[in-house]
C-alpha cells in the first residue's frame, strides 16, 4: 500500500463532505506534477486529506477506491475515485509537519502549491505515532 496526499480547500471540497458522500471523484487537478501523483495511486492506496485554505492541517484519511482512469471531460487529466475512511483529530498542521524538522525535503513543505504528492514513508510513521489509535 502507498500513501499519498491530496490537498482541497474546506470551502470547495471539506473531508466532512467526503464522510457525508462517502466517496467522490477526484477530479479538477492540472498539475503535471500532481497528475503524476494521482497516476501512481493504486485501487487500496491511502490518501491524507490536507485542507489548505488558511487551515492548513492534514485533517482525515481517504482510501484510493478504483485505478486512475482518464478524466471524461478532459483526457488529458486522470481521475480517481475516493471512498472516506476517517478524520484526524486533532488534525496536524503545516506548523507541526515544519518544527518537526524531518520533512524538510518533502514536497509539501518545499512546493507549497502542489496539490497531490507521495507522502514519504518517515510521515506515515511519525502519523502513526501521534494517532496511535487509528489504523493508518
Amino acid at each position: 500500500m502507498a500513501y499519498f496526499l491530496a490537498k482541497t480547500e474546506p470551502s470547495t471540497y471539506s473531508i466532512q463532505q467526503l464522510a457525508l458522500e462517502k466517496r467522490t471523484v477526484w477530479d479538477g487537478v492540472r498539475n503535471a506534477q500532481a497528475l503524476k501523483a494521482i497516476r501512481q495511486m493504486k485501487k487500496g492506496d491511502r490518501i491524507f486529506i490536507y485542507h489548505s485554505g488558511g487551515e492548513s492541517r492534514v485533517v482525515g484519511l481517504a482510501d484510493v477506491l478504483s485505478d486512475p482512469r482518464p478524466d471524461p471531460s478532459d483526457a488529458k487529466l486522470t481521475v480517481i475515485d475516493l471512498g472516506f475512511a476517517c478524520f484526524l483529530e486533532p488534525g496536524i498542521t503545516l506548523g507541526e509537519i515544519k518544527q518537526s524538522g524531518k520533512f524538510n525535503d518533502w514536497a509539501l513543505v518545499r512546493q507549497s502549491r502542489l496539490s497531490t504528492m507521495a507522502a514519504p514513508e518517515a510521515f506515515v510513521n511519525w502519523i502513526r505515532k501521534l494517532h496511535p489509535k487509528v489504523k493508518i
